[in-house]
């Protein structure tokens, strides 16, 4: 079983979803109730809308409950040493010398408008590993794209 590294943020992001749909699970029951006292089932519109709705809450709740099992919780705080790993920032230049800062982290938390980057997006992928000094490239759908590591911090 792989672990799905996070941050107690994300951790704490993915239980409180998987709590509000399980709170809403009787909700669904309910509206099912409501729509079978109404009759026919075949041409009944909110009974199958409560019941796809159900099969999506179902479907996220498995999903979320595979990937709080397989949480391994990282603080960035304990990190330390001189190469990009999960939950280190990072500030990259790019091609025009202009400062770039991400930290890398779990999907959960991951928000590019905040700087902070999924550990499978392509930028990460090709940061993790690399050291101060080190040139990546990467793939991006406008071509290629090739940044300087500038530096790492853990925080």
């Amino acid at each position: 079983m792989q672990k799905v590294p996070m941050l107690a943020e994300g951790y704490e992001k993915l239980t409180a979803d998987l709590k509000a749909l399980r709170d809403e699970r009787p909700r669904i029951v309910d509206a099912i109730e409501e729509a079978r006292a109404h009759g026919d089932l075949s041409e009944n519109a909110e009974y199958h809308a409560a019941k796809e709705r159900q099969g999506q809450v179902e479907a996220q709740i498995a999903e979320l409950e595979d990937k709080t099992s397989r949480a391994q919780i990282i603080d960035p705080a304990t990190l330390s040493g001189d190469r990009v790993v999960f939950g280190a920032t990072v500030t990259v230049l790019d091609e025009d010398d202009k400062p770039l800062t991400y930290q890398i982290v779990g999907q959960a938390e991951s928000d590019a408008k905040k700087g902070r980057i999924s550990y499978e997006s392509p930028l990460a992928r090709a940061l993790i590993g690399k050291s101060v000094g080190d040139e990546v490239e990467v793939t991006v759908p406008s071509g290629e794209k090739f940044y300087l590591i500038d530096k790492i911090e853990f925080k």
